[in-house]
């Protein structure tokens, strides 16, 4: 068997840890060693449905005890797994509909699995001639022999979080697996007495790898719960932590700035965070301000202003790429705004400078399995503080992706892989400026984003993390490339104070950033387009420019 799956098989063995699931209401817990013995039983009635190696298995279920179950099974039984994009509420059943069909064509997925709260989706299936089964049907009980994988044959097919107008899956194999559970592992030096609490959904790398498969493999313990139940009410996590005595877990950063206001408004010494050790902060950029404020609001409940780890992945390389010193707290290169823009050099500054300037946290050293390079236009190497494309290579790094037209190589002849983000090094550590594709180029400067993002959401009436700065080209309505600005807000809808909101972004935009906006679009909450995972589309958001 592959060393991904042998990992798994030695964990049950020996962990006399597991997983909770069905907090606070219904916990029920479940040892690492009992979720195998389940894991068995469903691979054997997979193999009795007809599933044989190598073949690719969609799961669409919600509940962790489920996903834990059917993942490892498929594994054990030789297959490859998909997680499925999960319809919510703001989602139009039809397109999602098509888009899954369309998904579930591209991956040649011979068998669905269904699992709550998503069963009413059987009658679609069926409607479309694609076969499925019920999680809650697969169990034999009767002898199974793992099915033999190689390290190059495909454990996951990690659904690429951009549009789904065109599907694409990055084919992660039991050796890229490996290679980057078990970086994280050592990392993070996680023992028996660690405890991650977790609400990130499934279908996402940093759910599935970070907060499944990485305790699955250890063999700590696992407190999980739904997406759902942390947008109900996100101070449940924070309790979890107290309840459980987490000390390991993991958030995009707009989950934390969630989380920091949930604590400022929480009665001292009501919670108690002083176990935590690690709040992994990544997937999306990282917010300076956040991270403070989330450090100050929980200080009254114990937690550590060095807990925040700053974390660089992606799909591609499994999930990690880097994650910043343990023990240390978030560390910021303060470099000149117009240099890191116009030259391309992320120049230090100190205190008594005269300019803007940007703060970026350093995200730490590369992996030992994965090689990170910063090259120019020409693909020439770069030194450090020159800010270029980064590429990756090495052991967790995917060989190609799945696409409608077919498999698509994803490294060049000597193996590196274009990961479309920009950045520098700074004494090995890595520092990303942003998305290449998104950079907006005015007068020479390449501007990020993100930093106009953060100035307008720190605008009275503005809803935080809901705001899209999206580049426009030259006949998009500009006689020169620009860029707009859409950003939620509950004064949508009220003439005079949606005048005055757009005239306070632009005036803080133009200076903090020295750069004005061709237009600023105010819509109401829910408004903005946003990955399954929660991330900005920013591409999809330039449809509401009018």
């Amino acid at each position: 068997m592959s060393r991904f799956v042998e990992s798994i098989v030695d964990a049950a063995a020996r962990s006399r840890r597991g997983m909770v699931t069905g907090a606070p209401t219904t916990p029920s817990r479940r040892i690492w060693g009992q979720v195998h013995t389940a894991a068995r039983r469903t691979a054997a009635a997979l193999v009795e449905s007809g599933l044989s190696g190598r073949q690719a298995i969609a799961i669409l279920a919600g509940e962790p005890v489920d996903v834990a179950r059917v993942v490892q099974a498929t594994w054990l039984a030789g297959g490859s797994v998909t997680m499925l994009h999960q319809p919510t509420s703001r989602t139009e059943l039809a397109v999602w509909v098509e888009d899954t069909v369309r998904v579930l064509r591209m991956i040649d997925a011979r068998l669905v699995l269904l699992g709550a709260p998503f069963e009413a989706m059987a009658a679609i299936l069926q409607e479309r001639g694609i076969a499925y089964r019920m999680i809650s049907d697969l169990d034999i009980d009767r002898e199974f022999e793992i099915v033999p994988a190689a390290e190059s044959d495909i454990a996951l097919l990690q659904l690429t979080s951009g549009s789904t107008a065109e599907p694409k899956a990055v084919q992660i194999s039991h050796g890229n697996l490996h290679a980057n559970v078990s970086d994280t592992i050592a990392h993070i030096e996680c023992g028996d007495d660690d405890v991650m609490v977790t609400w990130l959904p499934l279908f996402h790398d940093m759910g599935m790898v970070g907060c499944l498969v990485v305790p699955m493999v250890s063999g700590f313990e696992l407190v999980s719960i739904t997406p759902l139940e942390f947008l109900r009410r996100p101070l449940l996590w924070a309790e979890l932590m107290t309840e459980y005595g987490g000390t390991i877990t993991a958030a995009p950063n707009f989950a934390y700035a969630i989380l920091a206001r949930q604590l400022a408004r929480t009665e001292a010494g009501s919670l108690d965070l002083s176990r935590m050790r690690i709040a992994f902060n990544g997937a999306e950029p990282i917010d300076p301000a956040s991270v403070q404020a989330l450090t100050t609001a929980g200080a009254r409940f114990g937690l550590r202003p060095t807990v925040t780890n700053c974390c660089y992945g992606a799909a591609e390389s499994a999930l990690v790429i880097s994650l910043s010193p343990l023990g240390d707290p978030m560390v910021l290169d303060t470099v000149d705004a117009l240099e890191l823009e116009k030259n391309r050099r992320a120049v230090p500054v100190g205190g008594g400078h005269v300019g803007a300037v940007r703060r970026l946290p350093l995200l730490g050293r590369a992996f030992p399995t994965v090689t990170v390079r910063v090259i120019d236009e020409s693909g020439a190497e770069l030194g450090d503080r020159e800010v270029g494309r980064l590429q990756l290579r090495g052991e967790s790094v995917t060989t190609g992706y799945l696409t409608e037209q077919g498999p698509v190589a994803a490294r060049d002849e000597d193996g590196w892989l274009e990961i479309g983000d920009e950045g520098y090094r700074v004494d090995g550590q890595l520092v990303v400026c942003g998305r290449a594709k998104e950079v907006i180029i005015m007068a020479g400067r390449n501007i990020y984003p993100t930093d106009i993002e953060r100035a307008a959401a720190a605008v009275d009436g503005v809803r935080d993390g809901n705001v899209a700065a999206v580049r426009m080209l030259a006949g998009d309505g500009v006689d020169r490339e620009s860029f707009a600005v859409v950003v939620e807000s509950r004064l949508a809808g009220n003439a005079e104070a949606e005048r005055n909101l757009r005239d306070a972004i632009t005036n803080r935009i133009v200076a903090e950033i020295d750069a004005r906006p061709a237009t600023v679009v105010v819509l109401p909450p829910g408004s903005l387009p946003k990955t399954p995972s929660g991330k900005l589309r920013r591409t999809a958001a330039r449809s509401l420019v009018p």
